[in-house]
Formats: C-alpha cells, sequence, structure tokens
C-alpha cells in the first residue's frame, strides 16, 4: 500500500455504480493525496452498501447537499454520459473542482458551455482519460518530447473484443447495482454507432491528440458487417503528421490496442490491455542514437488512482496538470463529432469546424 501524504485533497464522488466501483472508489482510498470524504447516489440501498465497504466520512442522497458541504473539495462525476455536463457544471459553479470520466460531453455545444464555467471559475477539471498515466504511455512522451525529433506518421487502434466480459468477469468483483438507480431518459445503446464512438472512440482519439497534438482534419470510412463496427479514420495533425485510426466493435479475437510511432531519430510499438487488468502498456521505444530497444516496465499499472493523484497534485500543490484538461476534452468531442460526420457524408471534415453531436 502507498503511504498518505499529510496534505490530502477531500474527495467526494458522485454516482456509486459500476464505474465508481471497479475505479474511483478504490482509487479515493487509495491515493496518496486523496480521501474518500463523500459519496452520493439516488438509490438509497447502493449508497448504504457503498458507504459500508468503503467507509468514507459522509454519505449523501442528495448532490446538492454533497455539493454545500464546505469540507468537500473535489468531485468526481462517475454516472452515465448524458449526465456529465451538468452536473460538473453544478460542482463548479459550487467551487468544487472537477475530475469527470470520459466523454466528458455528448454533443459539442454543452461542452463549450462547459468550458466557459471553467474559465470563469479558474477551477481544475480534468477529464478520465486515465490512459495519459499509463507509465508505458508516459515513457513514449517522454521520448517524443526529448529524443524523437520531428514526428512522421501515426497508426493507432482500439479493437473491443467479443470476449472482453468474460475475461473482466473473470477478474473484476461483482457489481453491486440498485433497481432504485437513476438513468438517463433515453437508453444510451438504442444507438450503437453513437455509443461505440462515445465510450471507446474517446479513448482513442485522445490516445492520438496525447501522441501528436490537435487533430485538424479527419476522413473516416464505416462498415457494418456480423454485428460489428468498423471505422478506419485518416488523420491529419496540426504538425503535418499523418495518422491512421482503427476502431472496431468487436474483433472476433483478443482485446487489441496499441499505436506505432515513427520518427526521425527513432520510433514507438506499443500494446495496450484491456484497461481492468490494470497493467501498464508494453512500449518498445527504439532510437536511433544506439541503435536499441527500451522497453520500460511500468509496474504501477493502476491508471485511475494515479490520474486522481495527478489531479491533486495540481490542485493542492500547482503541478501543471497532466491530464486531459477542458480543452482536450472539448478537442476530443469536436474530432469524434467529425468522425460521425464524415462516414456519414464520405467527405473530409475540419475538426475545428465541426459542431452539434457524437
Amino acid at each position: 500500500m502507498l503511504k498518505k501524504e499529510a496534505r490530502r485533497l477531500r474527495v467526494g464522488v458522485l454516482g456509486c455504480g459500476p464505474i465508481a466501483q471497479f475505479a474511483h472508489l478504490e482509487s479515493s482510498v487509495k491515493a496518496r493525496n486523496a480521501d474518500l470524504y463523500a459519496i452520493c447516489d439516488a438509490a438509497p440501498d447502493l449508497l448504504a452498501r457503498m458507504a459500508a465497504t468503503y467507509e468514507p466520512f459522509k454519505a449523501y442522497a442528495d448532490y446538492d447537499a454533497m455539493l454545500a458541504d464546505p469540507e468537500v473539495e473535489a468531485v468526481v462525476v462517475a454516472i452515465s454520459d448524458s449526465f456529465h455536463v451538468p452536473m460538473a457544471i453544478r460542482a463548479l459553479e459550487a467551487g468544487k473542482h472537477v475530475l469527470c470520466e470520459k466523454p466528458l460531453g455528448v454533443n459539442v455545444e454543452e461542452v463549450e458551455a462547459m468550458k466557459k464555467v471553467v474559465d470563469r471559475t479558474g477551477l481544475t477539471l480534468q477529464v478520465g482519460h486515465m490512459k495519459r498515466f499509463d507509465p508505458g504511455l508516459e515513457a513514449a512522451e517522454a521520448f517524443i518530447k526529448t529524443e524523437m525529433g520531428q514526428q512522421l506518421s501515426l497508426k493507432a487502434w482500439y479493437c473491443d473484443s467479443t470476449h472482453r466480459y468474460t475475461m473482466t468477469d473473470a477478474v473484476q468483483p461483482l457489481p453491486i447495482t440498485s433497481k432504485l438507480a437513476k438513468k438517463p431518459s433515453e437508453n444510451p445503446k438504442a444507438d450503437l454507432r453513437r455509443y461505440f464512438m462515445l465510450a471507446h472512440g474517446s479513448h482513442l482519439v485522445d490516445t492520438a491528440r496525447f501522441l501528436c497534438g490537435e487533430i485538424t482534419e479527419v476522413r473516416a470510412r464505416l462498415l457494418e458487417r456480423f454485428g460489428a463496427y468498423s471505422w478506419f479514420v485518416e488523420t491529419g495533425f496540426a504538425n503535418g503528421v499523418l495518422g491512421h485510426l482503427d476502431l472496431t466493435v468487436a474483433v472476433r479475437m483478443d482485446w487489441f490496442e496499441g499505436f506505432q510511432l515513427y520518427g526521425e531519430n527513432g520510433s514507438i510499438v506499443a500494446k495496450t490491455y484491456n484497461p481492468w487488468y490494470f497493467k501498464s502498456s508494453d512500449v518498445e521505444i527504439f532510437s536511433e542514437k544506439d541503435a536499441t530497444y527500451h522497453r520500460p516496465l511500468g509496474a504501477d499499472g493502476h491508471f485511475f488512482r494515479r490520474q486522481l493523484e495527478g489531479f491533486a497534485d495540481t490542485i493542492l500543490n500547482g503541478v501543471p496538470q497532466r491530464g486531459a484538461n477542458i480543452d482536450d476534452g472539448l478537442a476530443s468531442v469536436r474530432a469524434m463529432a467529425a468522425i460521425a460526420e464524415s462516414a456519414r457524408t464520405g467527405r473530409a471534415v475540419r475538426v475545428a469546424d465541426m459542431q452539434g453531436a457524437v
């Protein structure tokens, strides 16, 4: 177990459903510089179970009551996608910093509205793109910044597996659910194109931006067969790098995620695992300088805890924000909306011009 620091961020987690149980409640308990001060959920039975399990200082059935608590310094928004923006804005307006699950929003306009609140309040908002805290990807980023030189091209892929739940059910605890849980007015999975892009495409897009910077243009094709969806996306970056993104849900094989990045002074090849294995990506960094491959171990693969610690470091100690910020979250939603529009029309789409829903 990691040692706790003397000054710790007092966190309130909104939502006690599966993503909170698998990621955020444990992270808040384990984080070296944060405490699980409060939890909040509309389902009384679920709230009681999670309070007994994780022992926060306080448990709230009412979100406004948790926001009114002066001891709560930051809120983790761990609820359905359609609730992200309104609940995050309420927290910001109440003077709380926010770590919001990805995707930040489901359309461009609502995230633009949130950005105005973040800018006005000056509070920290971080998007839950936890892959930025994968030690393997952090090593790749360090090589990019210090040695790679000019980048040439990126190939990145995120392919969910038809067997992913068989695998994850074997390693995850049984989630506690409630019939009283608050649900969106519309079923998020009614439109699978949109659902898969928001749930999985958000990871792929953010990883591409993390490695190569701003995405300026996309040209996408989508093929649907035998219940599978495959997007191939030609991607242009502001720095001139050529990109190809492959989002496929679901492949008839193991989980398949990773990237290849070629540069002036070396290349990077990465294999990323299903996140619920809490295993750092296998990253091989080839340096032209010594004609040698370098492979970091990345022993600490708890990305969710590490992203919370980075969030707390920014708030408590003024450390520059390492995680995805409001601008990253907005750019990700714009890019996903552009991919959806390009796949629909067959035309290249400028990301900066994009409005509307994903």
